[in-house]
């Protein structure tokens, strides 16, 4: 149920209630299922017989005007081809893989036996004897089709003539043996004169397409260019680290060049020349000895003077050692050096040769594959030619048995126009009864309204408080215009088990209204009470989408209910416009609400009573006001709507519909809802639609929704 929005009284003593918006939203529609479709053939029942009775009346005068001729129908049986076995004649009977290796195209053959080509010969031999016979007259009733999964070919003629029926076929059997016999044995030898042609032309393109690629491949040294360009990225990388290998030697040989030419450097190359190391150590050794015999020698000893000379012949030869050894150093890293240059020249202009191949490599690749496509298309179509040769030939040995008819023509004895009738009669009862529906369902798909009251729930998200049956005792203002001499005192007779028992033996024993009905109004006002679990809903206004949708009888007749359950009740037919309260009570209209908001009436002066009903106060709508909005709007409405709420248990407003008219919102935020009633069949969605937008809009409280009208049938249980 919908949440109950909370009340507070103002200072003045009127009733403010706080607006919360609608929690709603309309389903889209989609399409139908399986239970809907049954739900609109059952309502719709009585339009979909009535319209399948008119078409197969249509269909029944048509073939009574019309009376079909009797039609007699003939047949005969070809076997197409030879069993396999020769000692067998009767055996035509083949196994589903022999089926489907057999060399005859039964579909091909039979179009082949039906067309013009064959038809033609027919219909000039039959014109002979009959002059009107025609092309279209044998190619609409020739009927030829393969019996079963047999090789037999069964052919069947129907006309109005049985001799005529016999001639036909006659002239037919005789055709298709001749064709089996001369021109498919022609079509087949040229057939394979024209495949012998294609595939020796096909042969030769397909000899000079792969010496075309033979060529490509030893023209470019290509094998297959992803292969290739899988070989050239590999040597691409192969190069690359060559080259940095190098580059590495490289700047190692000129560090060390460069070293060659300092002092350091010198040195520490000289720690590796042996001759040079030996003539140090000589020369150290002559050192030691000439400072030993110096200690002990004059310095112009003789002997002092050999060492010393000995030791200074060393010096030259040392130096030229160690310029001859420095000098072989820088020759060998300089020679290094301008091979490792030189490799990497070659290695540079390999680079240069690869990333012209790899340039190159889509285009020749592109071509590759064009070639090879079509060499492939070429071997194809070689193909083909070939296992098309191979079957005509096969089919040429077939052909070479001709065909036998195994079943000859006979005059048809019995016409067959009463299956005919039959069919015919049925198909027009299908039709009828597809037509009916189709009906149906169109003008479900076109009518804008609820059709029932899941309807109603599944496409309006609206708690649906009540669902009032369609009631033929009822006919709102709208559907009757003005409704006069309604009988109001007689209604409490159909809630006299509510009242008093002093008041029942008063009351008629008959009801006009049944028992659904009332029941229906008792659900709806105890879901209404039931709304909110802390208060009672004490003032509530009953409207609806459009005009005849009957709000004022479920207002009218709530009231008697909420009555009759117990409750002071006043009734305030708030609809300035177009008023019916007043008749449905049959109460005087001079004095009403119109009157207490513009003068300065007491309540107590319009309020009337309705006999029956001790606790049922009405208050009619009184003269039309020539701007209703204006009243209603007025600081005296909204006392007036104050002092109902506290003098009353209940009170229900009748306003006006809300598309087009202000009049609810006017006067709804001054009661605990709004109670809005849908005509089941009658109000429109987009209407409907419209008006929840317009609440929306205007945060105005809805209750709930009530269904009225609603045909289906209600089950009674007790």
């Amino acid at each position: 149920m919908m949440e109950q929005h909370p009340s507070q009284f103002s200072n003045s003593g009127h009733i403010v209630f706080q607006n919360q918006p609608l929690s709603w939203t309309e389903e889209q529609e989609g399409g139908w299922n399986f239970k809907e479709i049954l739900g609109i053939l059952r309502r719709r029942w009585l339009l979909i017989s009535g319209v399948a009775s008119l078409v197969m009346a249509t269909v029944v005068v048509g073939l009574m005007l019309n009376p079909t001729k009797p039609e007699y129908e003939g047949s005969f049986q070809i076997l197409v081809e030879p069993v396999s076995d020769d000692s067998k004649t009767v055996d035509v009977i083949q196994d589903e893989q022999s089926t489907n290796q057999s060399g005859l195209d039964y579909d091909s053959q039979i179009q082949i036996l039906k067309s013009p080509l064959i038809l033609g010969d027919i219909v000039r031999e039959v014109k002979v004897s009959y002059p009107d016979f025609n092309y279209d007259s044998l190619a609409q009733f020739l009927i030829v089709s393969r019996l079963e999964s047999t090789k037999i070919i069964q052919v069947t003629y129907q006309g109005d003539d049985p001799d005529k029926v016999k001639l036909v076929l006659d002239k037919t059997a005789q055709s298709y043996l001749e064709y089996s016999q001369e021109k498919r044995q022609t079509k087949l030898r040229q057939g394979l004169q024209f495949v012998e042609q294609q595939l020796q032309i096909a042969q030769n393109r397909v000899d000079q397409l792969q010496k075309q690629l033979q060529g490509f491949k030893q023209k470019y040294a290509l094998n297959d260019p992803e292969t290739e360009a899988q070989i050239l990225d590999k040597e691409a990388i192969d190069l690359a680290g060559q080259k940095q290998a190098i580059n590495v030697q490289l700047a190692q040989g000129r560090v060390n060049l460069t070293l060659l030419q300092s002092s350091d450097g010198q040195k520490s190359a000289l720690i590796n020349a042996p001759l040079y190391q030996q003539l140090i150590t000589q020369k150290n050794q002559l050192d030691a000895l000439v400072a030993a015999e110096a200690t002990r020698l004059q310095p112009n000893n003789p002997t002092l003077q050999s060492i010393q000379d000995r030791r200074d012949s060393l010096l030259p030869l040392i130096n030229q050692e160690a310029k001859r050894f420095l000098d072989t150093k820088r020759a060998e890293i300089a020679t290094g050096i301008r091979i490792l240059e030189v490799q990497s020249q070659a290695i540079a202009k390999r680079e240069q040769e690869l990333a012209q191949k790899r340039q190159q490599l889509p285009v020749l690749s592109r071509q590759y594959a064009n070639l090879q496509r079509r060499l492939q298309v070429a071997v194809e179509s070689l193909n083909r030619f070939l296992s098309t040769r191979e079957n005509l030939q096969i089919q040429r040995s077939q052909s070479e048995f001709g065909w036998q008819l195994i079943q000859a023509p006979a005059r048809p004895a019995y016409p067959v126009t009463s299956s005919s009738l039959t069919r015919n009669l049925i198909s027009g009862l299908v039709a009828s009864i597809l037509a009916g529906i189709a009906v149906a369902l169109l003008l479900e798909k076109l009518n804008n309204t609820y059709n029932t009251i899941n309807d109603l729930q599944e496409k309006i998200k609206l708690p649906v408080l009540g669902n009032l049956p369609f009631e033929k005792e009822f006919q709102t203002d709208q559907e009757q215009g003005l409704v006069q001499n309604i009988p109001g005192f007689n209604l409490p007779k159909y809630f006299s088990e509510f009242l008093p028992d002093s008041n029942v033996a008063t009351l008629p024993e008959i009801s006009n209204y049944s028992t659904n009905f009332l029941e229906s109004l008792r659900v709806l006002y105890t879901n209404i009470q039931l709304l909110s679990s802390d208060r009672s809903i004490r003032s509530l206004i009953i409207t609806s989408a459009m005009p005849g949708d009957g709000k004022s009888t479920v207002a009218f007749n709530l009231a008697q209910i909420a009555t009759a359950m117990g409750q002071k009740v006043l009734l305030v037919d708030a609809d300035l416009r177009k008023p019916t309260i007043h008749n449905f009570a049959d109460l005087m209209n001079l004095w009403g609400l119109s009157n207490l908001i513009s003068t300065n009436l007491p309540a107590g002066e319009v309020i009337q009573k309705i006999p029956e009903f001790n606790h049922l106060s009405v208050i009619t709508s009184g003269p039309i006001p020539p701007d209703p909005t204006k009243l209603l709007s007025s600081e005296k409405m909204k006392r007036l709507m104050a002092e109902f709420h506290n003098s009353f248990d209940l009170v229900i407003y009748d306003v006006p519909p809300l598309v087009g008219l202000a009049d609810v919102s006017l006067i709804a935020p001054h009661t605990d809802g709004i109670l809005l009633v849908v005509k089941i069949g009658k109000t429109e969605s987009s209407v409907l639609r419209h008006a929840l937008e317009n609440l929306k809009i205007s945060r105005l409280n809805v209750l709930g929704i009530v269904g009225n009208g609603e045909k289906t049938n209600f089950n009674t249980y007790y």
